[in-house]
Order: C-alpha cells, then sequence, then structure tokens
C-alpha cells in the first residue's frame, strides 16, 4: 500500500521536527520515538491546518489526561464551555474533547479548536442531530461530517467502527443490565436496528481510513460496547468489540493512520489489568485511552476519585491517557467546578500512573518534594507541588509557621533533622 504523506509515513523516512520536539519533551531518544510512531505505539495527533502545542500518547511517554466539555440540549452555554475548556488547561489537561451536541455545534467547535491543545470530537453526535434521530443517519451524511471535523483542524476523532454486527449479536445473545451506555455505540446499535445493515463505519472502514490519512487525523477506536456497571463486565459483547478493535487497528496503521483505542467502561479493580493487557496484546502496544475505568457503581458525587483509582491500576498495566471523570459523572453536565476539580484529580492519576512508567521528570518531582519537606522549605515544596495555590492557601491559613500547625514544635521531621544535625559528642549526652 503506498501511504499518504502522514506523520506515519514520515517517521518511516526519518525523524519529523514534530517527533524531535515530543522526544525532547519526554526525555526519548528522537529515532526511538520516530520508530513507536511508526509502530503504532506512540501517537502525536496533530492535525496540519491547526498549529497547536503537541502531546504525544503511548509507550515511553507521560501519562496524558483529556478533558471533555460540550453543550446538551439541557443545558447550552457556548461561553460556559469555553470556560471550562479554559479552566481545564489552566489545571494541567493536555487535550480536549468537544462533545457539544445543543447550539451551533459548528461555531462552538471553532471556538474550541482556537485554543492551544489537541481537539477531538465524536462525529456521530452532529451527525445525528443534523438527522434529527439516530436511526435516519446515514453512511453519506455521517462521512460528510468526518470530512468536515477533519477539514476544521480536530486531531482525534473517537469512532465507533466496531459497534458491528457481530457485537449486536453478542449484546443479544448475552443480555447486560445496562445494555449500552456509550452515546455513540447506542446510536450505531439504532442505525443497524433501523436498517439491518452493517455499521457504515465498519463496513466502509477503508474509505474511513482514506479520509483519515488525507487529513492526517487520528482515530481513537471507540469503546461503544464498553460494560456500563460492574455485573456487566464478563458480558460477551465487550469481548467481542475487542477483538474487532483489534483487527482494525492494524488495518489503520498499515494504511499509515495514527490509532489510539478505547475502554474498557465500568469493571472491578482486579479485572482491570487483564482487560487492559487484552487490549494492549490484540492492538500490538496500540496507545489505550480509558475514561476511569469506574471500579465501583455506588459512589455518585465521587465518580472522580473512582475513576482516579482505576485510571491508576490500568496506566500500572499499560494505559496511557486518561480522560478526566468528573464529580458531575452520572448526574448532569459538570459546571465549571466540577471540570476543574475532575481535572485535578485526573492529573494526579495521570502523574501516579506516570510514576509507575519510571518517567524521568514525573520521578524528579518526587524527589524535589522530599528534599523541600526535609528542609521544611515551604516554598519549594509549592514549586514541587501539582497545585501550588492549593497547597500555599491551606498551609498559610494558620499563619506562618515553620513547622505545619498539625504537629508544630512537635514536628518529627524538625526534630530528627537537627538532632542529625546535631555533632556525636551532643547527641549521645542523656
Amino acid at each position: 500500500m503506498v501511504l499518504m504523506h502522514t506523520l506515519i509515513s514520515a517517521c518511516l523516512r526519518g525523524v519529523p521536527p514534530e517527533v524531535e520536539a515530543i522526544a525532547r519533551e519526554e526525555g526519548l531518544v528522537p529515532h526511538h520515538a520516530a520508530r513507536a510512531v511508526a509502530r503504532g505505539r506512540i501517537v502525536i495527533p496533530a492535525n496540519p491546518v491547526r498549529p497547536h502545542r503537541l502531546c504525544a500518547i503511548g509507550e515511553g511517554c507521560r501519562v496524558r489526561i483529556n478533558v471533555n466539555v460540550g453543550t446538551s440540549g439541557v443545558r447550552c452555554d457556548e461561553d460556559l464551555e469555553v470556560e471550562k475548556a479554559k479552566a481545564a488547561l489552566r489545571e494541567g489537561a493536555d487535550a480536549l474533547m468537544d462533545l457539544s451536541t445543543g447550539g451551533d455545534l459548528a461555531r462552538i467547535r471553532r471556538r474550541i479548536l482556537a485554543l492551544d491543545a489537541p481537539v477531538g470530537t465524536v462525529p456521530v453526535y452532529e451527525a445525528v442531530r443534523r438527522a434529527g434521530n439516530a436511526a435516519d443517519v446515514d453512511a453519506d451524511l455521517l462521512f460528510s461530517v468526518i470530512r468536515e471535523h477533519c477539514r476544521q483542524g480536530v486531531d482525534f476523532l473517537t469512532l465507533h467502527c466496531g459497534v458491528n454486527r457481530d457485537a449486536l449479536a453478542s449484546l443479544q445473545a448475552d443480555p447486560r443490565t445496562m445494555g449500552v451506555v456509550s452515546r455513540g455505540g447506542a446510536f450505531h446499535v439504532a442505525m443497524m436496528a433501523a436498517t439491518g445493515e452493517e455499521n457504515p463505519l465498519y463496513a466502509e472502514y477503508d474509505y474511513l481510513l482514506e479520509i483519515l490519512a488525507e487529513h492526517d487525523v487520528v482515530v481513537s477506536l471507540g469503546d461503544g460496547m464498553r460494560p456500563g456497571a460492574l455485573v456487566d463486565a464478563s458480558r460477551l459483547a465487550k469481548a467481542t468489540e475487542y477483538l474487532t478493535l483489534g483487527h482494525l487497528a492494524k488495518k489503520a496503521l498499515a494504511a499509515g493512520v495514527q490509532r489510539m483505542i478505547e475502554g474498557p467502561g465500568h469493571i472491578p479493580a482486579d479485572q482491570v489489568g487483564y482487560n487492559v493487557r487484552m487490549i494492549k496484546e490484540l492492538t500490538d502496544g496500540a496507545p489505550l485511552y480509558l475514561l476511569g475505568p469506574l471500579v465501583t457503581d455506588v459512589a455518585p458525587g465521587y465518580d472522580h476519585v473512582v475513576g482516579a483509582i482505576g485510571g491508576v491500576i490500568a496506566c500500572m498495566h499499560g494505559a496511557d491517557f486518561l480522560c478526566m471523570v468528573s464529580p458531575a459523572e452520572h448526574l448532569a453536565l459538570p459546571d465549571l467546578r466540577d471540570i476543574v476539580e475532575g481535572t485535578r484529580v485526573a492529573r494526579i492519576a495521570a502523574h501516579v500512573g506516570s510514576l509507575s512508567r519510571n518517567a524521568g521528570s514525573t520521578r524528579n518531582r518526587e524527589i524535589r518534594m522530599a528534599e523541600a519537606r526535609r528542609a521544611l522549605d515551604w516554598e519549594k515544596q509549592f514549586e514541587a507541588a501539582l497545585f501550588p495555590g492549593e497547597a500555599r492557601r491551606i498551609h498559610e491559613r494558620d499563619g506562618e509557621l515553620e513547622t505545619c500547625s498539625m504537629c508544630g514544635d512537635l514536628c518529627a521531621v524538625k526534630m530528627v533533622r537537627d538532632i542529625l544535625k546535631a555533632p556525636p559528642e551532643e547527641r549521645m549526652e542523656p
């Protein structure tokens, strides 16, 4: 197959500037990074029509985080969604997804694309809005929307290519309590049920890859059959989709299209590692992008914490890209405070996950914090902190102290530090 001029094809010839830049940022050997891109182990979402800050996702890179924003049919405030997106970036988000379903979708997307970050979308959402309902979406409309998103500068697209007739048959043969919880997955199920035909993204996958290669856009192969409850974690539809995504991932790489895999939904903590390793094996190490996973269903209001727990476990087994879960998950459209809190917790999970990958810059930060705490150097502690403003606010609420107000003059660190600094003869006195 003759590859179009994509980042993968450029990496087969040498080290393009984008890869040189991310190699410096991640502490990688440039030609090793280029080889990882060519092999599909690293993706760099960077639509050529829109310059922005680069973000490498995958093997050898720090764990990255994405934050979802977007209007709904119930709450449609464009300015608020842009404010939420900006807040997410201020709090350390590496990428954004615009999931808007209400209002002027093209205009909202343009405003999100104006920000300095990789941006993803789910084109089937807009296709359903244009058609009026999922059952009336056809291949022409869906591919037309995909092209528009690519031309507008979107860097990665979640496309539910694995929600095919085999996956639907598996769902029917082994029913689940929650059925289908992926909105995009449900749309494609509705399309297949209405027409009796195959999902066009699966049936015309080669054509889809031509569009993506033409615009050098990353495909994020969506987990439309992910379980939406722990009781559904071991049902057949999920595994059927995994197998399909493995096949589609290989075809994308052969076509020169960068790809990520999404998954695995709501699963018990003891199954996270197994699912991550299985997806990685089936997709030959493709970068794995996941929301959560959610390891319990009974903590609404704190699902950002639940997702962080699952995310850390997943990163320990190879996950690469965490989607922020907000405190509003399963309850409401996130507000600004939810976005800030969810982004911070996701960033903590990504940092802990990066430690498990031996990322040098991440581990160095831990060393700086340990040394600053030993010295009771509060300014350096704040510099090393992920959220220095919050750390400073809490420390200073009881006034300026050498130690923290919890231990005061009984501070263990100060006591032992002073003892070890004293001459040996003084330490031995009764």
